[in-house]
């Protein structure tokens, strides 16, 4: 017989794996995939220094099975964004800012929209000046009107009652697609007040949240009201802002510039800098004139392949340079300097000298006087006259900034595109942009906000692909943070099964079992059951981590000399990822066990977090016609806990089979008792069983 090799199993945590040539089987079959390291807990790999903000593998709209939104009223959180940038400017939107309603409105859902915008930051919504009843209504009709068009459907206001929203049946019965009021006049909406949170998805079966650019944000209608729906799932406006973040964040290829712009952005761009912790060993690119042309010096490699996510030079424009110039001890018009900007320019100076990251400044400045006359002039940035105000990049500046550049492989430029709020100025920092659009084989994004588009809308530099307005969220993650309207997502399985390599027969009938523990309850299935393929599902990956080793040592050779080829484990959510993994077998699903959920009585809010109604949805449209699922508990409140919840939310496609005394069943039909079964049973104690059939539904 073969030597098992341990090498096939694959157990992704921090534990060595140890050969041993004492077990002689054929090649090994049970495999234990780690989904809660991968998608929960593990970070993305694009940021290999470990300072960077999570980023879960959520569950889309795209991979949300359509059939589950046929009648379902699913609220839908829209970026306000949109709303104003396409009210205000009336130029094409991206193609997927609608689409994720139209999408759901085609899928036959009952879509109702909210969001949350200052009806005084634009011109069509303060109407006469006030927020008056009248203006409001009229706010709302312009807002109905532009919804209407660019969806090309109907679309109806929905009015609040008693400070909260509330969706009644009379609205659901309405043709078209619903507007709650703005949620911007509600206080309960930005404190993340649970109540109102309650109150806003009252009749909600499923969340669709596409505020990407508020995903920083604690919001009632992003975060707080997860936790009173079905199904919270990401749209696909929400799914192209996170592709963007991560693709502004990843590093593939060097050199990689930024370009800073506001003193706004300084200290969030020291907490950029100082993210990664590794030895310096990055290019270094510097500037030096020769017979008046500019040379680019000091190239240099990466140490032994080391990869940081720092960047490797950085330009400096508009008052922020000033500030630098300032922390460098260089003459600077102290009207230009900004109150607390010293202590932040002298930390990014000093990391990036530590560092060796170049850094460019401004040579030279468009200046105009102060008074009304403005008349403009090119001055030197260490001798700008009294009474003249810096207003653009002069023409040196913009020619060694843009050489400077053109050697980058990947430039993200951060902050407005203007270098001063001054009207008057001489396209310096423009034309720098322009110059960027004009780079080949190099990747450029935009970061700011809607005034910065509408700026950069006329560069030949621009498109929705490059250019990401969630300024605030780009920060939040660059520093570290993490994304609370993110996080409230729905979690899902990131990996495809090949249960070809799984299973040696995939065709069999699967037994799931899900809170599978120490998985010695499906290894006593397996061997007891060669006909059938069992696999267990553990979001514990703690307790995975701790026993797995010895547990596949110990099991091994017994499983292989019964033959039985047919375990697997994967460490999940159950809760959110049973439908995207079991959706994808190729057999039957025959049985679901779960058995003694562990309720944390500290915590009353997730006491039942393990049967939510997207579960046992989950479990009823996969079974099989004819199919099972067994229930157990040594604590009868939470039997009976879980048997309500599968006959509420079972689609009426489930039904208890015969029990026996006080509606439980007596001994386990399955015939092999798990740990802590045997464990109760042994102390005296009774456990409380119930088995439940797939019938035809009769709802």
């Amino acid at each position: 017989m073969e030597v098992v090799d341990l090498r096939r199993i694959n157990i992704y945590f921090n534990c060595p794996i140890v050969a041993s040539n004492s077990l002689k089987a054929p090649p090994v079959l049970t495999e234990l995939v780690d989904q809660t390291e991968h998608s929960l807990a593990q970070e993305d790999y694009y940021y290999d220094s470990g300072k960077f903000a999570v980023f879960p593998n959520v569950q889309f709209l795209r991979n949300f099975p359509r059939n589950e939104l046929f009648g379902k009223v699913v609220m839908v959180r829209f970026d306000t964004l949109i709303l104003l940038q396409g009210m205000k400017e009336h130029k094409p939107l991206p193609e997927s800012a609608f689409f994720t309603i139209r999408y759901l409105y085609n899928s036959r859902a009952k879509v109702f929209l909210v969001g949350s915008w200052n009806e005084s930051a634009n011109p069509k919504f303060n109407m006469e000046g006030s927020l008056s009843t009248k203006s409001v209504a009229g706010a709302h009709l312009i807002l109905l009107d532009f919804l209407s068009s660019m969806l090309e459907l109907e679309v109806v206001l929905v009015k609040h009652v008693s400070g909260f929203m509330h969706l009644h049946a009379d609205d659901i019965k309405k043709p078209g697609i619903l507007l709650v009021e703005n949620l911007f006049c509600f206080k309960g909406e930005r404190a993340n007040c649970s109540e109102f949170a309650k109150e806003l998805t009252s009749g909600v079966d499923i969340i669709v949240n596409d505020a990407f650019s508020e995903s920083h944000k604690v919001l009632a209608s992003t975060v707080g009201a997860a936790k009173f729906c079905n199904a919270c799932i990401a749209g696909f406006y929400f799914e192209e802002g996170q592709y963007k973040l991560k693709e502004i964040i990843k590093i593939s290829e060097r050199p990689y510039m930024a370009v800073v712009m506001s003193y706004s952005q300084l200290k969030q761009m020291y907490l950029e800098l100082h993210i990664s912790s590794k030895p310096s060993s990055i290019i270094v690119i510097g500037l030096q004139r020769r017979n008046g042309e500019m040379l680019i010096k000091g190239i240099g490699g990466r140490k032994g392949g080391e990869e940081e996510n720092t960047c490797d030079g950085l330009v400096f424009v508009g008052n922020m340079a000033f500030q630098i110039m300032h922390a460098l001890g260089t003459p600077v018009p102290m009207k230009l300097v900004e109150t607390g900007a010293l202590e932040e320019a002298a930390r990014i100076m000093e990391f990036a000298k530590s560092r060796n990251i170049a850094v460019i400044l401004p040579q030279d400045v468009w200046c105009i006087t102060d008074d009304v006359s403005e008349k403009i002039q090119i001055a030197s940035v260490h001798s700008i006259p009294e009474g003249w105000q810096p207003v653009d990049i002069g023409p040196r500046s913009l020619e060694e900034m843009a050489y400077f550049l053109s050697v980058s492989k990947k430039i993200t430029w951060l902050g407005p595109l203007r270098f001063s709020s001054r009207t008057q100025d001489k396209d310096g920092t423009f034309k720098l942009a322009e110059a960027l659009g004009t780079l080949s084989n190099c990747n450029v994004t935009f970061v700011g906000k809607m005034e910065f588009e509408e700026s950069l809308w006329k560069s030949k530099s621009y498109s929705h692909d490059n250019f990401l307005k969630s300024a605030a969220v780009v920060w939040e993650v660059l520093k570290g943070g993490k994304l609370p309207g993110l996080l409230a997502l729905d979690r899902a399985y990131p990996f495809v099964v090949d249960w070809s390599v799984v299973y040696d027969d995939p065709m069999r009938p699967l037994v799931v079992d899900v809170g599978s523990g120490n998985g010695l309850f499906l290894f006593g299935m397996g061997r007891r059951r060669n006909d059938m393929n069992f696999l267990g599902l553990e979001m514990n990956a703690k307790l995975f981590a701790l026993i797995t080793i010895q547990l596949v040592v110990r099991c091994l050779e017994d499983v292989h000399l019964h033959g039985t080829h047919n375990v697997h484990f994967i460490a999940t959510n159950a809760t959110s990822t049973f439908r995207s993994i079991v959706s994808s077998y190729p057999g039957d699903l025959f049985l679901v066990s779960i058995q003694c959920p562990n309720p944390d009585f500290n915590k009353p809010q997730f006491r039942w977090r393990m049967l939510q109604r997207s579960l046992v949805e989950a479990i009823a449209d996969n079974l099989v016609q004819g199919g099972q699922v067994f229930l157990q508990s040594d604590i009868e409140a939470v039997a009976k806990k879980m048997k309500e919840e599968f006959l509420m939310y079972g689609k009426g496609q489930l039904e208890v089979m015969e029990t026996e005394e006080l509606g439980w069943l007596k001994e386990n039909p399955l015939g092999v008792p798990s740990d802590w079964e045997r464990h109760v049973l042994g102390r005296g104690d009774p456990m409380y069983r119930l088995l439940l059939s797939k019938v035809e539904n009769r709802d």
